[in-house]
């Protein structure tokens, strides 16, 4: 068995995934290495799993809007096991065999940077195996949830993305500490799903990175299904007397919060805290710094290489996965002595923001700049906004269809620089959205893209239009 590899990825995740495939597809060797499953975060107890226990609450939220159609309680226990499918029941059996066909080498274990081109792996017999990379070293190791030193909070054993993703119950009572997409997203799907109270306790709103009407008609949804929200207070203290039993938040206005299981959602950090960084002199527990190939700078032999959250670039499943692919490829390029700087070898993307759907009901979904970052960016700007529940097609989704679109528009260059949309389903409005502000589409062009009437994406001629077009 080899030990030296044209490329060695550590983190089985999607990017660390597309990384290896991209090398293979373009001629070399590669090895990717994994201490958990194979197929990372996002298939086992983040994108997969949440969406699986959202839908059912979306379908339901959806059908009591349409006059005629009834829809009797959410079989919980049915919609768990359909999580557990989506799962693969936690086995990553299916996952190792596609990485072999590619073919990748898996190696189970955990890897550490041991100096320039090295990898060591520690299995769990205690055995170490060292890879060595000819060409790069790619960390892919994602993200860990956060916990707030906030007295007490640790040993309280609270529920992650992780717990709540895999949850085997619906507790009674839910306390919710944050108002990012995991905490609004797992508040309405538990609540949706049984939990008779759940809490929110969003010091600074919901959704506080996108436009302020994201988190005030996700708000509103929340309070119509039960949801309570308390906004600007802050947790001081964290009991829990008893391991499993009830918990208690004490804050710092207002009487403490009573849960049987506490979720804590308040953001993530990258896992590079033991991946050996020191030993190619970068810093421990930090993002690995990238340029736009994904090359790490401040490491001087060049051929480390960071995707995903690891770089601290975009937390997202699908950004991470672009990076990969374009680092897979300009890694096979520069091994080959090819031109490694054409268009598709560098990311563009995130410059221009990230595309992102929160699932929740109503969904909420952005791309580019929000109207505040634009302006602190120097752009002049112009915005335009259109309620989503005016739009033809959204009658036909049914009674009390509420939403808003806004559009951030720089008015020098007459180009979309973000839209956002909040309603039922907009998600699917998203991708043309991403198209007309990454390829920088004129308002003069986008006119003539004539959206097909009656549906919601009509939504499209009425913010030109209101533009004054």
């Amino acid at each position: 068995m080899s030990d030296e590899f044209d490329v060695v990825v550590v983190g089985a995740g999607p990017a660390g995934e597309n990384v290896a495939d991209r090398a293979v597809r373009g001629g070399l060797t590669a090895a990717i290495v994994e201490r958990r499953l194979a197929g990372g975060e996002c298939s086992y107890w983040a994108c997969i799993p949440s969406k699986a226990l959202l839908r059912p609450v979306e379908l339901a939220a959806e059908v009591a809007r349409v006059p005629g159609l009834t829809l009797g309680p959410i079989d919980t226990a049915a919609v768990l096991a359909r999580r557990d499918e989506a799962v693969s029941h936690l086995d990553d059996s299916g996952q190792v065999e596609w990485i072999r066909s590619v073919p990748v080498e898996f190696v189970r274990g955990h890897g550490r940077l041991d100096g320039p081109g090295r990898v060591a792996v520690s299995a769990e017999d205690g055995s170490v195996r060292t890879l060595t990379a000819r060409h790069a070293v790619v960390l892919a190791t994602g993200s860990d949830a956060l916990i707030p030193p906030i007295h007490g909070l640790a040993e309280a054993r609270p529920w992650t993305s992780h717990e709540v993703t895999a949850a085997r119950r619906v507790p009674e009572r839910l306390a919710v500490l944050g108002g990012g997409v995991v905490a609004c997203e797992m508040a309405q799907a538990m609540h949706g799903l049984g939990a008779r109270e759940t809490t929110v306790l969003a010091r600074g709103g919901l959704l506080g990175r996108m436009e302020p009407f994201a988190g005030e008609l996700v708000a509103a949804s929340f309070a119509e299904a039960g949801i309570t929200v308390r906004e600007g207070v802050q947790v001081t203290k964290v009991e829990r007397p008893r391991p499993g039993g009830p918990v208690t938040l004490h804050l710092s206005e207002g009487p403490p919060v009573e849960a049987d299981e506490l979720l804590v959602a308040t953001g993530r950090r990258p896992a590079t805290g033991d991946l050996g960084l020191e030993s190619v002199g970068l810093e421990a527990g930090r993002s690995v710094e990238v340029d736009d190939s994904m090359r790490a700078t401040g490491v001087s032999d060049g051929r480390l290489y960071a995707v995903g959250d690891v770089n601290g670039r975009a937390l997202l499943t699908h950004m991470g996965k672009y990076q990969a692919r374009l680092c897979g490829d300009v890694i096979a390029a520069r091994a080959k002595g090819e031109p490694d700087d054409l268009p598709g070898l560098r990311d563009v993307a995130d410059g221009y923001g990230a595309p992102q759907v929160v699932f929740t009901d109503p969904q909420v979904c952005a791309v580019g700049r929000t109207e505040s970052q634009a302006r602190r960016e120097g752009f002049d700007v112009r915005v335009v906004e259109y309620d989503l529940g005016r739009v033809s097609g959204a009658y036909l989704q049914g009674d009390g269809y509420r939403g808003m679109a806004k559009a951030v528009v720089d008015e020098r260059r007459r180009v979309l620089l973000g839209v956002t949309f909040v309603g039922p389903a907009v998600g699917e409005l998203l991708h043309a959205a991403t198209i007309a502000v990454t390829a920088e589409v004129t308002l003069d062009r986008l006119w003539h893209a004539v959206p097909s009437f009656p549906t919601v994406s009509e939504i499209w001629l009425r913010l030109l239009e209101t533009y004054g077009l």
